[in-house]
């Protein structure tokens, strides 16, 4: 059993296929790798970066870390990283109304980003069917402010309408540490650091100092390849594709009838042999080429490639300037100039890096060193030199803890805790919207007030830094209040006219209606409602105004129904505007004079209303009678109000029901002439009545004609 004075550093890299685990000495100028032990997982109890069956990861980190301690002593801590495939990386983008605050300023924008970071948060949790406070945000990154749609470098100091703010932001899920501690603490392990698996490569591999170069890093595993991008001095973005290396084995197990463990290995030869011998599952042996293995599968190669060039490119939205290749994956023959020829880059540019690669760094002799070591070195690395290390504090009285991957401050541990930021300030009073005569008027309600924070007891911001054991108190801000306003807060002046009627002047003022109805300037007015000012006046309008309420009268038009039917009967001769002919309906202008003459009459006969309807009343004819012109006539009509029969100059008045019944027009007989006439019918001594129509003998019921000439005359009766 090898024995140090200091505690060497052990690491474990928890893959989907298999989990490494490595003691690490920190010879102060450089690490020493002391032992690695890699072991299999038994059945598929890691999937895209999480553990799936705690028991089953729990049995080969005991198996591991027990091999470890039989050579090197008791291992109580370890170091850890969670999978980069885990991170959930959401872009989004909140909008807030700045027309009623003056000046944007820095809190105000620091609200803002973190709304947004908390949108993203929730959009994430929405898409994996989880809750928002189920993600840790590990950082995010402004992709730009707007003012009133247009792109703005710093919203301080801004005034306008409308400024939004679009961030990317990076979540692990909760569940990824939780499940990774309970396995370590089932296999009687403390953690000592955490870090993430693209930093823990990225650290070891690309110094601070080559991270303003954009380079992307492919740690390339068994069933999926992990992509971290960096540019201008940091890391911008993480991916994930869900095809790596057995996506190759499995395309050599197919096309040479290889059982898939046996295919493994021929993978794995490919890499450092120019000739491998293969035993298909018929027991049939033969040996092959690297070239003609690696023709057969490079289908499944290119494929690789193409889906891992596709996520740098959806990632970095261009070709990187340099691609490095980590994992045992990496070792696929000809992957690295595919990947090359894919993204047009030299295959100088796309390079497998190995453990070689880590500066400072020395490894046994014995063993084996290669790029699927350079993620378990970096973790063991990156733990030590940056830990991620948990912050717990309190918010309003609830525990929370935090990733502490950055510096923390207030905000995050408001997004921890779930607390919607968004609603911490508080809400505007409502305003009212009012149409004016068809335009939209605001009138804004009081501004929300700034929420309470403090944190132990004193007053902060949320970009104030946090520290494991504080207490923060958040209480939203006071909302504003409503806004009030009355008709005359809306109307400038109301307009006026003068005008005169029946020669007296008068001042007439526009009429104001809110909702249809008559309102006045001391009206309350609320949201939506409709203020009509109407300056056009009607000559009835005005009259009712002025309270002429006989004048009105007087000039009505006689209104009354004829057989069903509606009927308005106007007098043109009684209402004068500026001396010519008009109507109620005419409209009333500043300076007109008005004439009203109240004295014509409010009725009509029905001998005049069946002229103006055009009813044909009276059959009339010309006859001669002994000599005499006479004018006989019938009635053709009857006329009822009601139950009243009504004659020709009987009067009609508003508001009557009228019924005009036309008959049949029957000849005129004889006898019908007597209704005009006044006729002696005295019988006279020897004399005899004759009845002569145009000298032809009649009687009383021929018929009659006009221009026929009738006679009656007492005759000398004829002696026999």
């Amino acid at each position: 059993m090898e024995t140090n004075q200091q505690t060497p550093i052990f690491a474990l890299d928890i893959g989907t296929r298999s989990v490494v685990g490595l003691l690490l000495k920190n010879n102060k100028n450089n690490y020493e790798v002391l032992d690695i032990e890699i072991e299999e997982h038994d059945e598929r109890s890691m999937l895209d970066g999480q553990i799936h069956n705690v028991l089953a990861v729990t049995k080969v980190i005991t198996s591991i870390k027990e091999k470890l301690e039989e050579k090197h002593g008791q291992l109580k801590k370890v170091c850890v990283a969670a999978a980069g495939r885990s991170l959930k990386t959401k872009r989004a983008k909140v909008e807030a109304d700045i027309s009623k605050k003056p000046i944007f300023e820095h809190d105000d924008i620091l609200h803002l980003e973190l709304s947004a970071v908390q949108k993203a948060q929730y959009e994430i949790a929405q898409e994996f069917e989880g809750k928002s406070v189920n993600y840790y945000c590990v950082g995010y990154s402004v992709l730009s402010y707007q003012l009133d749609g247009e792109e703005i470098g710093s919203l301080v100091d801004q005034s306008g309408e409308i400024a939004s703010v679009e961030v990317i932001a990076t979540f692990l899920p909760k569940v990824v540490v939780e499940s990774l501690l309970a396995a370590l603490n089932r296999s009687g392990l403390e953690l000592e650091a955490l870090t993430l698996e693209p930093i823990a490569a990225i650290n070891v591999l690309i110094p601070p100092t080559m991270r303003r170069l954009n380079v992307a890093l492919v740690d390339i595993g068994a069933g999926t390849s992990d992509i971290a991008i960096t540019d201008i001095g940091t890391v911008t973005a993480y991916g994930m594709v869900p095809v790596a290396g057995d996506e190759i084995t499995e395309a050599i197990s197919d096309h040479f009838l290889l059982d898939f463990p046996d295919a493994e290995v021929i993978k794995r030869q490919l890499s450092t042999q120019e000739q491998v011998v293969l035993t298909d599952i018929l027991g049939f042996e033969t040996t092959h080429t690297r070239e003609e293995v690696v023709e057969p599968i490079s289908g499944a190669i290119e494929n690789l490639a193409y889906k891992i060039t596709t996520e740098i490119l959806n990632l970095n939205k261009k070709p990187p300037k340099a691609v490095m290749l980590v994992g045992g994956g990496s070792m696929t023959p000809n992957l690295a100039k595919k990947i090359a020829a894919s993204l047009q880059l030299p295959e100088n540019r796309v390079a497998i890096k190995g453990i070689d690669a880590i500066k400072s760094l020395t490894i046994r002799e014995n063993l084996k060193a290669g790029p699927e070591l350079v993620t378990p070195i970096g973790i063991a690395i990156a733990a030590k030199e940056s830990p991620v290390e948990y912050v717990s504090c309190k918010v309003n009285n609830e525990q929370i803890r935090l990733f502490d991957i950055k510096q923390l401050t207030v905000g995050d541990g408001l997004l921890s805790a779930g607390v919607e930021l968004s609603k911490l300030y508080g809400k505007p009073g409502m305003a009212i919207m009012v149409k004016v005569n068809g335009r939209l008027i605001s009138i804004p309600g009081e501004h929300g007030m700034p929420p309470t924070l403090q944190k132990n007891g004193q007053g902060c911001s949320l970009d104030t830094p946090l520290v494991d054991g504080d207490i923060i108190f958040v209480e939203s801000g006071a909302e504003g209040r409503s806004a009030t306003a009355t008709v005359r807060d809306v109307i400038e002046v109301l307009p006026s006219k003068k005008i005169t009627i029946n020669k007296k002047d008068y001042t007439l003022k526009a009429s104001i209606a809110k909702n249809g109805m008559e309102a006045q300037l001391t009206d309350i007015i609320e949201d939506r409602d409709d203020i009509v000012i109407n300056e056009k006046v009607t000559i009835e309008e005005a009259l009712n105004i002025l309270k002429l309420y006989d004048a009105i009268q007087s000039v009505k038009p006689l209104n009354f129904e004829l057989n069903g039917k509606n009927i308005t009967i106007r007098d043109e001769s009684c209402l004068l505007k500026n001396n010519k002919k008009a109507n109620l309906a005419t409209t009333v202008q500043n300076g007109d004079t008005i004439t009203v003459n109240e004295t014509l009459k409010q009725q009509i006969t029905v001998e005049e209303l069946l002229l103006h309807e055009n009813i044909p009343f009276m059959h009339e004819i010309m006859i001669y009678f002994n000599g005499k012109p006479i004018q006989i006539s019938q009635s053709l009509v009857e006329v009822i109000r009601g139950d009243e029969p009504l004659h020709e100059k009987s009067y009609i008045y508003s508001g009557d029901k009228i019924t005009v019944n036309v008959k049949q027009k029957e000849p005129f007989i004889f006898q019908d002439i007597f209704r005009f006439i006044d006729f002696n019918f005295s019988s006279e001594q020897n004399k005899t009545l004759t009845i002569l129509r145009n000298d032809n003998e009649a009687s009383f019921s021929t018929q009659i004609h006009t221009g026929d000439h009738l006679e009656i005359k007492w005759m000398e009766k004829v002696k026999s």
